[in-house]
């Protein structure tokens, strides 16, 4: 592959041409983004294609196209036969639109207006201020209201991204003791809906802002969840619903300020019933020089979000403490997904 595993320093692999490959790594990005923006993986669900035939149905050139599809190819994302035409591997049905856990939605939004963010990244790093919001004038969420088909793909690119989280989440945490279960920021609802489907004495409460509720329903429906969740809508840093005996909030407390976050959690403390549990599923940045994607997810939230961060859990734990709970418990899912659990205290 053109990036070794973790771009180790070896006698392969001298130590400048590590760096001169981790300077470059966002050509390979760039070239997925290509990929998903064409629908090259859609086209070859069927089987093999030369470049020609796809060419002619995306309309690009087609010594171009191998070009790049040779590239995608050496990483192992599509392959070349031996009558030079390409088809899909493990890794490539990822960019297929209906692919369970596909990333062609995510490939293109964060291939697009996120992408040019991260040009503007020493905007962030000299103010401390996001670089989207520089860039066009907005914060990233109200871009996507005032942009509707850039949103739309945002979405679907969140939803599908989450969607093994979720079940990994479930798998992982023993929700049984929990009667009524409050998802604060739910979004559409699919996370609430999958924990409510296994624990079916359970009631919940989904929890968002009025202009998400009206998909929200729809959602909970189809899940066959509706009886048992209400659905309210409302801003969690003025109030959340009261009376629920465990309130969960799914990647929330990373779009917030220390400050912020600490407001939303002391919102939650005096909703919830004496010996409450607070559940956050977020990523955990592990200390030191520790290998981790949310290192550079971190980066990612300062580029886009104002007061957007990933935090460590010693820094959880200070936020527990300043709104009313005690850190229990950290479950590490497969995936190095986190959640974390507090009691009220």
């Amino acid at each position: 592959m053109f990036l070794q595993e973790n771009t180790q320093i070896s006698e392969e692999m001298p130590s400048q041409m590590v760096m001169i490959q981790l300077a470059t790594s966002y050509w390979v990005s760039r070239a997925v983004y290509a990929a998903a923006k064409l629908g090259i993986a859609d086209m070859l669900k069927n089987g093999p294609h030369s470049c020609d035939l796809l060419a002619n149905s995306t309309r690009t050139n087609p010594q171009a196209l191998y070009r790049l599809m040779r590239a995608l190819a050496s990483v192992g994302i599509f392959a070349e036969n031996k009558q030079g035409c390409f088809t899909l591997t493990p890794l490539a049905t990822y960019l297929q639109s209906d692919a369970p856990n596909s990333i062609r939605a995510f490939a293109i939004s964060f291939g697009e207006e996120h992408y040019r963010a991260w040009g503007d990244i020493i905007h962030s790093i000299q103010t401390g201020d996001n670089a989207f919001q520089n860039l066009y004038g907005m914060p990233v969420f109200q871009y996507y209201a005032q942009n509707s088909e850039a949103g739309k793909i945002f979405d679907e690119a969140m939803t599908n991204v989450s969607a093994k989280d979720k079940v990994e989440v479930v798998a992982a945490y023993d929700f049984s003791s929990i009667h009524k279960l409050v998802d604060v920021g739910g979004g559409y609802g699919s996370f609430i809906a999958s924990i409510l489907k296994v624990n079916p004495t359970m009631e919940g409460i989904l929890f968002e802002r009025p202009s998400v509720i009206a998909g929200a329903k729809s959602v909970l429906e189809t899940e066959g969840v509706s009886e048992r969740c209400q659905v309210v809508a409302g801003n969690f840093l003025e109030s959340v619903p009261r009376g629920g005996d465990a309130y969960i909030l799914k990647y929330v407390i990373h779009l917030l300020d220390d400050e912020r976050a600490i407001a939303l959690l002391k919102n939650c403390h005096s909703a919830m019933v004496e010996n409450g549990k607070l559940l956050l599923v977020e990523q955990i940045v592990p200390p030191g020089d520790e290998p981790s994607w949310s290192k550079f997810l971190d980066i990612h939230m300062l580029i886009a979000i104002s007061g957007g961060r990933e935090r460590t859990k010693m820094e959880y734990q200070t936020l527990f403490e300043a709104s009313g709970f005690k850190l229990t418990k950290v479950i590490t899912t497969k995936s190095n997904i986190n959640l974390i659990e507090g009691i009220r205290v």
